[in-house]
């Protein structure tokens, strides 16, 4: 099976990096359930899914720009990709739109660091870091893109192989929060499932 996936969609490590198991039922089962957190999310990102060039100062942000590794094997759309300065001294900066504020995982920095590590190979440019604009909040958090979150990537990304190579689904979590905030608590059915795995034995 790995060898029918040629590269692997960026948005796919956000899930992968949150949940495993969330990730093999998007991205091995298709499944996706439409929420009203879900449904806001995908509305918020329409305006920075039309395209075009928008200039703000000294950066020029170009919107949904398509970035892909050949040696990482993923690809996908950047929100934004903010440029400033031309020639071979212009700085790239990704700039990734997200619902809600920031949580307590990293699944969004190991989106965007991906973004960075496409576009450094695309343009032969340094990225030194990136953005996530956080709907909930109205801020932007400022990402480094330092040696640990790279290497925290690539690992993610071999993950992300290795698990569509075993063909296996993996386990529900065992943290209970991230169950209840994921929109594929009613598919998944993590608290069934862990019951089932432990014979059926009652929790408490």
């Amino acid at each position: 099976m790995n060898d029918e996936v040629d590269y692997l969609p960026l948005s796919m490590l956000n899930q992968l990096e949150y949940c495993e198991r969330r990730f093999w039922l998007m991205f091995v089962c298709g499944e996706m359930e439409v929420n009203a957190p879900v449904l806001e999310g995908m509305q918020q990102h329409e305006q920075v899914h039309t395209g075009g060039t928008v200039q703000d100062g000294e950066w020029r942000a170009l919107r949904r720009v398509y970035v892909w590794s050949d040696r990482l094997r993923v690809a996908g759309f950047a929100d934004v990709v903010e440029v400033a300065g031309s020639g071979p001294e212009a700085r790239l900066r990704p700039v990734e739109h997200k619902h809600g504020r920031m949580g307590r995982w990293l699944n969004d920095h190991i989106q965007l660091c991906a973004q960075g590590m496409c576009l450094e190979e695309r343009t032969g440019r340094p990225v030194e870091g990136g953005e996530i604009f956080y709907w909930g909040s109205r801020r932007r958090v400022s990402v480094e893109f330092d040696a640990e979150l790279r290497s925290r990537t690539e690992r993610a990304i071999a993950r992300a192989f290795h698990l569509i190579e075993s063909r296996c689904i993996p386990a529900p979590l065992e943290r209970r929060a991230k169950c209840r905030d994921c929109s594929l608590e009613p598919i998944c059915l993590p608290r069934e499932t862990l019951w089932l795995n432990s014979g059926g034995e009652s929790d408490g």
